[in-house]
């Protein structure tokens, strides 16, 4: 029973997802999530200061880095990022950071999420996770959804730019949630990240800014 559900399953697709899971998981477990604050950030400001001035290259890459994995595990903590983006380097250097880090880790859950679910729909996906423990009868319950989801497919190749767009600006949508959404529905990967690029620049040079001052408040106070 087991092997022919594994034989079945195209896992090679589907393991990245789960090594994602798995590291959320974790990285939860220890409550590494909570060291992405913005108390920690000020706290170590002027140790971050020196350090960018001794490596300044090395810094930005470094927060690049960061932000890529914190938008690839799907982990709360973006928000403060990018307003330690503006605080450490300032609004347009620290405002792109955080767009290249964020584009590079919503495409890589884009490809993955893409590789693996992409051409398969909730039912199909059901029979080929049913193997796992009480997902294939959650995935059988939203199988009614198929049928929105083809007509939001049809959509989307009609004018994915737009709706990528719209998704982007409106904050009231996930950001995660957006990235699987786009992979489901077929987005090119070109669309893909040129919507999110120039769709996070309001918000993203709004939040650096509002870090760089942040930061200048804080040295006048010290």
């Amino acid at each position: 029973m087991i092997r022919s559900s594994w034989s079945r399953m195209p896992v090679v697709r589907f393991a990245p997802l789960l090594v994602i899971a798995a590291a959320m998981l974790l990285v939860f477990a220890m409550g590494w999530h909570r060291v992405i604050t913005l108390e920690n950030i000020i706290n170590s400001r002027d140790r971050f200061h020196l350090l960018l001035a001794a490596h300044p290259v090395l810094s930005v890459l470094a927060y690049i880095l960061i932000y890529v994995t914190v938008v690839a595990l799907s982990l709360p903590g973006a928000l403060v990022l990018t307003l330690s983006g503006g605080l450490l380097f300032g609004t347009l250097v620290g405002g792109i950071a955080a767009l290249v880090g964020a584009t590079l880790g919503a495409t890589l859950v884009f490809l993955i999420a893409k590789a693996a679910i992409a051409d398969s729909n909730l039912s199909d996906l059901a029979g080929k996770l049913d193997w796992l423990p009480g997902v294939g009868g959650h995935l059988q319950k939203l199988g009614k959804l198929d049928a929105l989801l083809k007509q939001m497919k049809t959509g989307f190749k009609t004018n994915a730019m737009s709706y990528l767009l719209f998704l982007r600006f409106v904050p009231a949508f996930p950001f995660w949630a957006v990235n699987l959404m786009a992979a489901i529905l077929g987005v090119p990967l070109k669309t893909y990240v040129v919507g999110t690029f120039f769709g996070m620049i309001p918000a993203t040079m709004a939040f650096a800014s509002l870090g760089a001052g942040l930061d200048s408040v804080v040295a006048a106070a010290k």
